[in-house]
């Protein structure tokens, strides 16, 4: 059973980097098709130059998305049949001993591992492919701030949820994984009110569009499109991106409108009122919250996956762990 067990492990791996692939050549073999000429739609606002860079962006980075991709189903590959995670654990266990916060704190440390292996990959895309076409503005110690700032709030905010749901998988016995789900589920929906207001000041300078035509052209929009937001901000991006976005963020009075500062100093206003009437039709379709009810609702089956596999000795033992264990499940 084990045998087996591990050998379908191995095929999902390898099937699903092949899908990737698949995918990524397939986008490359439509852009090249259309590599020649610029789409007639395109012709009063895009030049050929501009359109023959946008092409050769599109395939460098779907190129080097193919080498990530790749070496990320070689690095879960050898993390989970090399025998590696259930050496680190008992070292784990044996430095920091069995208890909860130890527990939430070795998938802490396995998590922040394999992040870890695909930073030259995210060094490269930054500093190599999007300083090529132009587009990179961070510098080397931003850069590595981001992601400093990014393990601390990490760990602030996941390690005592893993913590939550450890103890309650000791406390509530077969029932468990429900109450962890609805606790995940709760902590998903805060953060979406929580992250605007207290997280994502901790990455970016956010200011009030000041007052004028385009702010009022936009706040008009919002109110005939049934979209009140309580303010309009424009976010720094340039300090780190030459690349433009805008969207919304936060829920009821909380609701907001960001733009980019690069998007403000490349549109004129009646641009402006088209990105933001496309984001205001995220919100009428309720694309949020269909993509949050989805990811909440994936995770259900998921508990109760872990929940019933906990208890087979064979899956444990297919990896290399003692049976018994709730963390390496």
């Amino acid at each position: 059973m084990t045998s087996v067990f591990i050998m379908i492990c191995g095929v999902l791996i390898v099937a699903k980097w092949i899908a990737q692939m698949a995918l990524e050549w397939l986008n490359q073999q439509h852009v090249q098709a259309h590599a020649n000429a610029v789409p007639p739609a395109f012709t009063n606002t895009v030049t050929p130059e501009t359109y023959a860079k946008s092409v050769a962006y599109t395939l460098a980075k779907s190129r080097f998305e193919m080498i990530d991709l790749t070496w990320s189903a070689v690095v879960l590959a050898v993390t989970l049949f090399s025998g590696v995670l259930p050496w680190f654990y008992r070292v784990f266990q044996q430095a920091a001993g069995s208890s909860a916060w130890a527990g939430a704190a070795f998938l802490l440390a396995v998590g922040v591992f394999l992040s870890a292996t695909d930073l030259p990959f995210e060094w490269h895309a930054q500093f190599h492919l999007e300083e090529q076409f132009g587009f990179n503005t961070t510098t080397a110690a931003l850069w590595w701030l981001d992601r400093a700032k990014g393990l601390l709030v990490g760990l602030a905010l996941g390690w005592p949820l893993l913590v939550l749901i450890l103890k309650l998988a000791g406390w509530l016995g077969a029932a468990w994984w429900f109450w962890a789900w609805v606790c995940l589920a709760a902590f998903q929906l805060v953060m979406m009110v929580v992250a605007p207001v207290l997280i994502m000041p901790l990455f970016n300078k956010f200011t009030t569009l000041p007052a004028g035509g385009l702010r009022d052209c936009l706040l008009a929009l919002g109110e005939r499109a049934g979209f009140r937001a309580r303010d309009i901000q424009v976010m720094d991006g340039s300090k780190r991106s030459r690349h433009s976005n805008a969207f919304f963020t936060g829920l009821g009075r909380f609701r907001k409108i960001i733009l980019f500062d690069t998007l403000v100093q490349q549109l004129d206003q009646d641009e402006l009122e088209s990105v933001l009437a496309h984001e205001i039709g995220h919100y009428k379709k309720g694309h949020i919250l269909k993509t949050m009810a989805l990811s909440i609702g994936g995770s259900l089956p998921v508990f109760y996956l872990v929940a019933v596999l906990a208890k087979e000795e064979w899956f444990l033992r297919g990896f290399g762990f003692a049976p018994g264990d709730i963390v390496p499940a």
